[in-house]
C-alpha cells in the first residue's frame, strides 16, 4: 500500500465529472487499499476518487469501525436535514457549515462490481453527500452558508 497525495483546490480534476467505473481488477484494489491508508494518514472521514487524482465516481469513507466503498453509487433517496460544520482534505484550512440532508439512502458497487445499497444517518449521511458531490466535479466551499474562522475553531 502507498499514500497518494491529495490533490488540492485549484486543480481542474476537482471540477470534473467523473466518469463510472467499468473494470473491477487489481488496479482498482490497490488504488482503493491506498485510499484507506491515505485517508487514515489524513484523519480524515472521507476520500473521492477524483481527490487522489483519478476522474472515476467511487469514495470511501471511514466511519468509526466500519470502512465503506462507494463504487459507482447512487442516491436514491434523502430526507431530513442537518446544518453541519464541514470541511475538506482538498480544502485545506477553510471551514463552513452547509444544510445536508439527516438520512441518505444510497446504492453503490463494491470493489468486486457486486452491487448492495445502505442507509446512513447523521454524520454517515453527511459524507455521502459530501463525497458524492466530488464525483460531479462540486466542492463543499460551493454550498457552504456561513465560513468559519479556522483561529475560532482552535479556541473553541
Amino acid at each position: 500500500m502507498a499514500i497518494r497525495k491529495i490533490i488540492k483546490e485549484g486543480d481542474p480534476i476537482l471540477r470534473t465529472k467523473c466518469r463510472p467505473v467499468t473494470v473491477f481488477d487489481e488496479k482498482l484494489h490497490q488504488l482503493l487499499d491506498d485510499m484507506h491508508e491515505t485517508l487514515d494518514k489524513a484523519e480524515g472521514v472521507g476520500l473521492a476518487a477524483p481527490q487522489v487524482g483519478y476522474c472515476r465516481r467511487f469514495f470511501i469513507m471511514h466511519l468509526g469501525d466500519m470502512r465503506i466503498e462507494a463504487i459507482n453509487p447512487e442516491i436514491k433517496k434523502i430526507s431530513g436535514k442537518q446544518y453541519v460544520l464541514e470541511g475538506c482534505l482538498s480544502v485545506p484550512n477553510k471551514w463552513g457549515y452547509v444544510t445536508r440532508p439527516n438520512k441518505c439512502k444510497f446504492r453503490a458497487q463494491n470493489r468486486n462490481g457486486e452491487w448492495y445499497e445502505m442507509t446512513l444517518t447523521a454524520l454517515g449521511a453527511q459524507c455521502v453527500c459530501h463525497e458524492n458531490a466530488h464525483l460531479d466535479g462540486q466542492l463543499f466551499i460551493d454550498v457552504v452558508e456561513e465560513f468559519v474562522d479556522p483561529e475560532e475553531l482552535e479556541k473553541a
